[in-house]
């Protein structure tokens, strides 16, 4: 249902959740973006065996992994205007079906490029439908009841995060008829058909009161730019950095620029903009931007060395490695919880604190990582990954909402859009980055013992990752809270 001005009519007033069929809306959409999360962190334990079944080289895994959040965070403001044009409902749909679609891509996928194409089209796909979701439950709820539904976003994506690789390593050890690493991709076919069933019955159609025009030359040259920074980072080392690399590195600077004067041009003549240049204005939106990316740069990143350090060079199974991630979801969830109570009273150092946790627990990990022998039990990993998963839960969900609390309203849509695809553009370039630390360590003809070595020079990177961020921290403006304390 809809009313005259394109906002779903709310089925209680004030602070009450809707009833009767919509009662499921909200876990309908958290479903959603819980899968799609999911699926990006899902892979990383069945990382060694897809590369051996696949024969795929190094670039290739940090390709699936990385074009999946390329795909994401270059479409995902399109997507969001998308939703407004033609109804965010039916762009949720459509997202969710391509997903369902290109997960069964990846799950038949017999070469490694075949699935890295497949993963950038579960990009899209996730882009399609991830804006929705809040514009949706932005609508739908209203008071008290949108606080709380807000308040419990930020936490079903984190959850997704540190529990993908545990999922991931109990289906591979399931190996349902045989599917081994393809089941942490088919799973997503009976999860994401009742996700379709459920909106077609639960979710109302939204649409926003006007008709933003889609700024197409402005998508494009932002992939663009995007990939330009990436590829290179990626396929560089394997080929020995030829001239196209540091070439595409200097194109990405070039459409940067390009980008920032179409976008000025086009609200210049009154136009929609994919995004307004007013926002950078703001020294606080500015300073967190760079936290954002900074932050998750040191996520996907971590993930997928430690999943390749714990199997390839530990020798430990898909689920073994699945129950060692679990360290991080509880030092998650230990921290997550009360994380916006922590955040009322610490104000930006909230952060500051997650990434002292998070730096404490790297550590912890590299020098426990250096010092095992091959005989010892990994368990003593586990005291350093619970101290980091503790850092990632103080930050995650309170990292885009100081931010966000400092930008003037004019410029909340387009600074929401360019945090969430900071988020994703992070994830990409930290996979690529550390990518080239890690395999270059690695060396040619890696072995077991090969791993640790390497693994201990992505932590370097990982650990000044958490340094940076710590310090960029304190660059943000001073919170109410803290001014008044």
């Amino acid at each position: 249902m809809t009313t005259e001005t394109g906002r779903a009519a709310p089925s209680a007033a004030g602070a009450a959740a809707p009833s009767g069929p919509h009662r499921l809306l909200l876990p309908t959409m958290l479903a959603g973006v819980f899968v799609t999360t999911l699926d990006f962190f899902i892979v990383n334990v069945a990382m060694p065996s897809l590369q051996t079944d696949l024969h795929a080289s190094a670039a290739a895994v940090e390709w699936v992994v990385a074009g999946f959040g390329l795909a994401y965070g270059a479409a995902l403001i399109t997507g969001g205007r998308l939703g407004d044009l033609y109804g965010r409902r039916r762009m949720f749909l459509l997202g969710m079906a391509l997903f369902t679609l290109a997960s069964l891509l990846c799950g038949v996928a017999q070469t490694g490029g075949f699935l890295v194409l497949a993963r950038v089209l579960q990009g899209v796909a996730a882009a399609l439908l991830a804006p929705q979701v809040l514009a949706l439950l932005g609508t739908v709820f209203t008071g008290a009841a949108r606080a709380r539904v807000f308040a419990g976003y930020g936490p079903a994506m984190g959850l997704a995060a540190v529990l993908g690789q545990l999922v991931g390593g109990l289906l591979i050890a399931a190996d349902v008829a045989g599917w081994g690493w393809r089941s942490c991709f088919l799973v997503n076919l009976p999860l994401g058909l009742l996700v379709i069933a459920l909106t077609l019955r639960t979710v109302p159609e939204v649409r926003a009161a006007g008709r933003p025009a889609l700024d197409l030359p402005g998508a494009a040259v932002a992939t663009l730019a995007l990939v330009a920074l990436v590829l290179p980072l990626i396929e560089g080392r394997q080929h020995g950095w030829p001239a196209w690399t540091w070439a595409s590195l200097a194109a990405c600077a070039v459409l940067l620029a390009v980008f920032v004067r179409l976008e000025r041009a086009v609200a210049a003549r009154g136009g929609s903009p994919l995004v307004d240049m007013g926002v950078f204005g703001d020294r606080a939106f500015v300073v967190g931007l760079c936290c954002q990316l900074v932050f998750w740069m040191g996520q996907a990143s971590f993930f997928l060395v430690l999943a390749l350090y714990l199997q390839a060079g530990r020798g430990l199974s898909a689920l073994q490695a699945g129950l060692l991630f679990a360290a991080i979801g509880a030092g998650y969830l230990a921290t997550s919880l009360n994380a916006t109570r922590f955040a009322a009273r610490l104000g930006r150092q909230v952060l500051a604190a997650g990434a002292l946790l998070m730096l404490a627990g790297l550590v912890a990990i590299g020098v426990c990582a250096a010092r095992l022998g091959t005989g010892d039990p990994e368990l003593w990993l586990i005291p350093g990954l619970v101290v980091d998963g503790a850092g990632m839960g103080l930050a995650v969900a309170p990292l885009a909402a100081t931010v966000l609390a400092r930008v003037d309203p004019r410029y909340a849509g387009s600074a929401s859009g360019i945090l969430t695809t900071a988020l994703q553009t992070g994830n990409s370039l930290g996979v690529a980055l550390i990518g080239v630390i890690f395999y270059d360590a690695l060396g040619p003809d890696p072995v077991a013992s090969s791993y640790p070595h390497a693994f201990t020079h992505g932590l370097v990177f990982l650990t000044a990752v958490a340094a940076a961020q710590l310090l960029l921290v304190q660059a943000l403006p001073r919170t109410r809270e803290e001014t008044e304390a």
